[in-house]
């Protein structure tokens, strides 16, 4: 017995190797979000104008022509590349800035602190919701930050994600490495399984309001054979797929069929509850999201001890809102499982959402003596240093109770400084038809003043966005 496991591990082990060298051969590259390179061609082409309304003819070509070749030529080779070992920045800019700042443009492995993913509604078409997701991995100072829109995000997130302990992950990039898939794919398979389109659902959503779905969850399963079961998983992953796409109402049809063939299944309620959520918001329906969160309490009854379920079932319960629900799912899986990592980490961000600097203290104490990973004992000895400096020291405190305010005080002041820029734009076109140079020197004067005043706030911004140095007398 000994030798077969021996075996097996031996098989895994140099399964896992050619894993590794096959990322080694072929790295993978994601281009970087581009706005700041198309701030910086805004700002360019206006000032290109200015120039030629001041008659300065020669320095409004050099400025059109170098910014329109230049920043291009730099968005396009800017990229995060991962080789199976590390993430690096592959840009001209971004490596110019390390080497001038004696900063990092590289990440190891065993140097990530946290992924987390954010999903923004890029557009809402009937049931579907095509979203784009946006993924930090933050680590030593530094941060990496991609969007979705191609096959290179996919490709990413499935060679980054899995070689990470989950621990790292929050809930949406666990569900992306379990699940994400090409839309068409996910699609064709709800073809086959024979789901009907988003248009003829529609016409069936008045059932997820009503009561229904609720007794057809609570129904008592019949006895398993193993081909249901499988049937079972493959509707799971088939409605995961579809959710993490867009497909909501399809989606929400698929868990349905699920449910009704194994109602008690407390992973299979969690997704579900997790897909309706996402459609009450997508739909701004709050008699759903309450459907939502009644199905993640019942998730909760039928999580048998599941620690994983109940650490995920608190973090979402927190993503919501749910704070006080979310405490008390993280009390009880401690009470399973003492070293949940997830758990505890949630109670420390609920504490500190409760102004509560002491229990934040302890539960990332707590946090720290249980990490697996030396990445994260690094994270939460930081975060301890942090808010145990931030406890005892009053004047620590001000600085950095000043320094947030005054972060909010300048998101605020860029946002107003630029719809004043814009709001200049048109004052410059109407002087220029009725040729009324006071109106279009108004209307310049306005709009470079409001952009400078812009410009000085983004990097005002990124200057007060990391925290006041322990070390500071």
């Amino acid at each position: 017995m000994s030798e077969l496991a021996q075996t097996k591990s031996a098989e895994l082990s140099a399964q896992e190797k050619s894993i590794l060298a096959e990322l080694t051969e072929k790295s993978i590259k994601i281009r970087v979000s581009p706005n700041n390179y198309f701030v910086a061609l805004f700002l360019a082409t206006f000032f290109t104008g200015l120039f030629i309304y001041l008659q300065y003819d020669l320095v409004a070509t050099i400025t059109l022509m170098a910014s329109w070749i230049l920043i291009p030529f730099f968005l396009w080779s800017d990229k995060i590349s991962f080789d199976g070992i590390q993430l690096k920045r592959t840009g001209l800019i971004p490596r110019a800035w390390a080497w001038l700042n004696n900063a990092r443009y590289r990440l190891k492995l065993d140097e990530i602190e946290q992924v987390e993913t954010q999903a923004l509604r890029a557009l809402k078409r009937g049931g579907n919701v095509f979203y784009r997701y946006r993924t930090s991995v933050r680590g030593k100072d530094i941060s990496f930050t991609f969007a979705s829109g191609g096959e290179e995000y996919r490709q990413m997130v499935v060679k980054l994600f899995p070689l990470l302990s989950e621990n790292l992950l929050d809930n949406r990039s666990i569900e992306l490495r379990d699940y994400l898939s090409e839309p068409k794919e996910a699609l064709m398979k709800a073809e086959f399984a024979k789901v009907p389109s988003a248009e003829v659902l529609e016409l069936s959503l008045s059932e997820l309001e009503s009561r229904e779905i609720k007794r057809k969850i609570k129904k008592t399963p019949p006895k398993f054979e193993d081909e249901e079961l499988e049937k079972v998983d493959y509707l799971r992953r088939l409605a995961n797929e579809l959710r993490l796409s867009g497909h909501l109402l399809q989606a929400l049809e698929v868990f349905r069929r699920a449910l009704f063939l194994n109602p008690k299944d407390g992973w299979l309620l969690f997704e579900f509850a997790r897909c309706l959520h996402s459609f009450a918001g997508a739909e701004k329906n709050r008699k759903l999201e309450r459907k939502a969160l009644a199905a993640l309490r019942l998730a909760e009854k039928r999580a048998d001890g599941d620690e994983k379920l109940l650490a995920r079932l608190g973090e979402s319960y927190f993503q919501y809102g749910e704070w006080q629900r979310a405490r008390k799912v993280f009390q009880k899986t401690l009470e399973i499982a003492e070293e949940s990592f997830r758990s505890i980490r949630g109670m420390a961000e609920i504490s500190l959402r409760e102004g509560k600097i002491a229990h934040v203290i302890h539960h990332f104490a707590t946090a720290n003596r249980v990490a697996e990973t030396p990445a994260l004992r690094r994270w939460t000895k930081n975060e301890t240093e942090y808010f145990t400096r931030l406890n005892s020291d009053d004047e620590y405190m001000d600085m950095e109770v000043s320094r947030v305010n005054l972060l909010e005080s300048l998101e605020r002041a860029k946002r107003t400084s630029l719809k004043i820029a814009l709001l200049g734009l048109p004052w410059i076109l109407i002087g220029l038809v009725l040729e009324q140079n006071l109106i279009v020197n108004l209307g310049w004067a306005v709009s470079c003043v409001s952009l400078l005043i812009w410009v000085g706030m983004i990097m005002s911004r990124n200057i007060l966005s990391a925290r006041v140095p322990l070390d500071i007398e």
